[in-house]
Parts: C-alpha cells; structure tokens; sequence
C-alpha cells in the first residue's frame, strides 16, 4: 500500500504510465510495431526462400550446330534457350532473358556474356566445362564433392534479426518523436511549464514506456521467426536482452535529440527522415554492410543500428556470447547516453 501511495505521488511513474497507456489508444501503432515488421519477414521469407537452384538459361544462336546444342542439353545446370536471329539474341542478353550466348560448332566456339554478374560468370565456366567433356577432356584429378547446409545461410535467418533492429529505430524515434512534436504543436508544452514537472521526468518517461512495449515488441517477431520459419536462439539469451534493450534506449534517447527543438511536425519528420535514412541504407537490414567500399565502413561500423544488427545476427546465427557483443554494447551506450544529454540541455518547452 505504502508503494502504491508513494507511486501515485511519483511524476516520473504517472508520467510513463500515461504514456504507456496512450500507446493503446492508436491501432496504427499498434500495426506498424506489431502487425507490418510480421508480415514483412512473413513476405520476403517466402519471396527469399531456400529452393533447389534452378538451371541458367544459356542462349544458343542462330546457326550454332545440333553437336554443340546436344552437348548443352546434357548439362543439368543449363537450361538451352534457341534463338532464331542475331537481333533476338542481343535482346535476350540486354533484358536478361538469357545469362550466356553461345555461338559457332564443336571445337570452335563462342560464349557471350556480361562478366560482372556473377550467375553469368557460372554460366561462362559451365558451358565451358561442358563442351570440354564433350569434345573428350579427361580430368587428371578425382574430387569429391560433399555437400552441406549450414545453419543460418538462410536468407530470412539474416533478415529476421535486421527486421528486429529495423523496428527498434522505427518505433524508438517515431514513438518518442511524434508524441513530443505533437504536444508541442498543440501548445500541451507550454502548458506543462507551470507545473512542477521537470524537463528530466517529462523526456524519461518516453524512454520507460518505450521499454514497456518492448518485450512484447522483439517477442512477436522472435515468435514468429520460431514458428514459422524455424529460426531460434543459438547464443546467449542475456546477451540478446542486453542488445535489445541497450538499442531501443540508444534510439529513443536519439529520437529525443532530433524532437528536442522542433516546432511541427513536418520539421520533425523531416529530421527524422535525415538521422534515420543513412541507418536504412548502410547499417545492413536487408544486405549486408559489407558490401559498401572500405573508405565508409568506419562510419557504417560506428551507426547505432549496424551495431544492433550486427550483435543480433552474432547471437541468433553465429551462437556467439556477451564478449562478441560487448563493443557494440558500449557503442550504444555511447550513443544513448551523448543523445540524452544532450537534448536534455537544448529540450525547449515552447
């Protein structure tokens, strides 16, 4: 009893309460939190999925002989597209109908195609090999070939903790950002000036009822991804905790900085649009990171989402524990603790 007294009289608590419950009344949030992060890894898991390779088309032109031809078709990874003109053949290489041309007779022929995809690049060195066996090549060496899945090389096991991360900065930002942006908008700010509530207890109870949504938050998708497409926990469990809540604060407290001084909400989604976008291009959600050139990747690494995303994918895929993660920890830290200070001191009520 003497809590629930104490709590009552606490601006902090009534402060994150009215939030929390706030969060209730708006069925859109609701769905973007909850419903569209589930359909989105629910869509491009079964757009992604892992499926048996399917052969690569190969053109043959116009006056390619039948030896040639049948040599093609013995190859279980080429699929042997016949062309009937020169202008049909150019066509089918520039929409991508074709990944490869073939032309010319046994013994002396011609292979055209695009060498910087890498599936053409295949097709180049298959059709090759191909024709080798077919005019009598013999290899000198016996390789074994063993095949094996690996855990995680699915593309909806990379998708999932970036879908995770992704919803962290979207409801972090947006969720603070707005709420603040509208308040101020509606004049609510000015008004909240004469009461004995101060700047720190207002901004705090952003960041407390952000968390209280959370679990619920990363436990549907976790869900999901369990359920539906057999994705689980390979390492620590604390660890990943650790990393959710540590990238769900460090986001609030930025969505706090960005909302600290505007006026509307137009500003505030134009801010928002500018501190989010860099993060949904570069820090790997749906690609890799890695694959933008070496001079950014110190300032890709040093983002708040590349660090969540890349301490999730650790956890869930890799099984790694909190020493892999640790870096990225003290990085979100980093963050959440500079944004909070910050917007704390430049916070303006009107």
């Amino acid at each position: 009893m003497e809590i629930a007294r104490a709590l009552e009289h606490n601006a902090l608590w009534q402060l994150t309460r009215a939030r929390t419950m706030g969060f209730l009344r708006e069925p859109e949030a609701v769905f973007w939190v909850f419903v569209f992060p589930i359909l989105l890894a629910l869509a491009l898991g079964i757009a992604f999925r892992t499926q048996k390779p399917q052969p690569l088309p190969v053109g043959v032109a116009a006056g390619t002989t039948a030896a040639v031809r049948e040599a093609l078709a013995t190859a279980a990874e080429l699929r042997v597209v016949p062309l009937a003109s020169d202008a049909e053949a150019e066509r089918a290489l520039r929409n991508g109908t074709i990944v490869a041309l073939v032309h010319g007779e046994a013994g002396a022929s011609r292979v055209v195609y695009d060498p910087t995809r890498q599936e053409n690049q295949l097709a180049r060195m298959l059709i090759e090999d191909t024709l080798q066996r077919a005019a009598g090549r013999e290899d000198p060496a016996r390789i074994e070939a063993i095949t094996r899945t690996q855990r995680g090389t699915r593309y909806i096991d990379f998708l999932l903790p970036g879908l995770i991360g992704m919803n962290l900065l979207g409801t972090g930002m947006w969720g603070v950002g707005f709420p603040i942006a509208t308040a101020r908008q509606q004049k609510l700010l000015k008004r909240y000036m004469a009461t004995p509530m101060r700047r720190g207890e207002y901004l705090l109870s952003f960041l407390f009822a952000r968390l209280l949504w959370l679990l619920l938050e990363v436990a549907a998708l976790c869900l999901f991804g369990r359920l539906v497409f057999g994705i689980g926990m390979n390492g620590s469990w604390p660890a990943f905790i650790s990393v959710v809540l540590a990238g769900a604060l460090s986001f609030s407290a930025l969505g706090l900085l960005v909302v600290s001084r505007a006026k509307t909400i137009e500003a505030v989604s134009g801010l928002m649009n500018v501190a989010m976008l860099p993060m949904w291009l570069l820090s790997g959600t749906f690609f890799a990171s890695s694959r933008f050139p070496q001079v950014v990747q110190p300032f890709v690494q040093a983002l708040p989402l590349t660090a969540v995303n890349n301490s999730l994918r650790a956890l869930m895929n890799d099984g790694l524990g909190f020493a892999a993660v640790t870096p990225s920890l003290a990085l979100l830290a980093a963050w959440g603790l500079v944004s909070f200070v910050v917007a704390l001191r430049i916070f303006r009520w009107e």
